[in-house]
């Protein structure tokens, strides 16, 4: 099959770090086997070769925080035929939409010395916000094993196998030990969504939740533990509002903990 028939794949950045996109690029072998099922006609972070839209699928990393990437998103979403977020900033406002529950206008006078320089809008917002998204893959970063899982699905019309369990149930099928039930450490793997392989739990660390909240979190529960356990509402507070700040169930249990505070 030549180049000119295959699918033809775009890769847009927006407020981020560019880890996402670095996941994509450290498929290495795989990128290969990828690279002959579908045509890479946009992704700057890799090649300077830049193909005309429109494009069967775009895969968007990054959050909104300026009023031209708001405009922009809408270019990206009227030249792709399929529009697939990816990361924890495009599915959720990423750890930037701390910025959400402060003034902004403090943090840059603080930051810089001429802010009257800097554009940027109040708020963090995932790109479902502004645009409709086809799919979304959860992580921070994402893991490269979902990208390629979803990426297949796309280019051969089904559905992608995307685990929406908790990451309760990845340390299960690992054998891992409960940090918080055997070692009384704080983890947010009971409401959050599985994807990276129980890492943080198999290593005696708490999860952070950095794929956000699985379908169906009971926060509250996990809240009442915690402060049965002489865990302080400032901490909850804090770990809820992180990767996945602006996460509409992970923003409501961390408003319930008081006002953050990242001065």
């Amino acid at each position: 099959m030549g180049d000119h028939q295959c699918p033809k794949l775009a890769v847009w950045k927006f407020a981020s770090c560019d880890g996402c996109q670095l996941s994509l690029l450290d498929c290495e072998d795989e990128l290969l086997a990828l690279a002959g099922e579908v045509s890479i006609a946009h992704f700057p972070e890799a090649s300077r070769a830049m193909a005309p839209p429109p494009y069967d699928l775009s895969l968007v990393e990054g959050s909104i925080t300026t009023a031209r990437d708001a405009e922009r998103i809408h270019e990206v979403r009227k030249h792709s035929k399929t529009l697939v977020t990816i990361g924890a900033c495009a599915t959720a406002g990423g750890i930037q939409a701390l910025r959400n529950y402060r003034d902004v206008k403090e943090f840059t006078s603080i930051v810089y010395a001429r802010p009257d320089y800097i554009d940027t809008l109040a708020t963090s917002t995932a790109i479902a916000d502004h645009v409709p998204v086809d799919m979304e893959l959860r992580g921070c970063p994402i893991d490269k094993h979902q990208l390629l899982e979803l990426i297949s699905a796309v280019i051969n019309g089904r559905q992608p196998n995307i685990a929406t369990h908790s990451v309760c149930v990845e340390c299960k099928l690992r054998g891992t030990v409960c940090v918080m039930v055997a070692h009384g450490q704080p983890c947010l793997g009971p409401v959050t969504q599985a994807g990276c392989g129980a890492i943080c739990p198999g290593c005696d660390r708490g999860c952070y939740g950095c794929f956000g909240p699985q379908d169906t979190p009971n926060t509250d529960s996990l809240g009442k533990v915690w402060l049965q356990a002489d865990r302080q509402p400032d901490e909850l507070r804090r770990v809820f509002h992180n990767f996945n700040a602006a996460a509409e169930p992970f923003s409501e249990a961390g408003s319930k903990y008081g006002q953050d505070d990242h001065s």
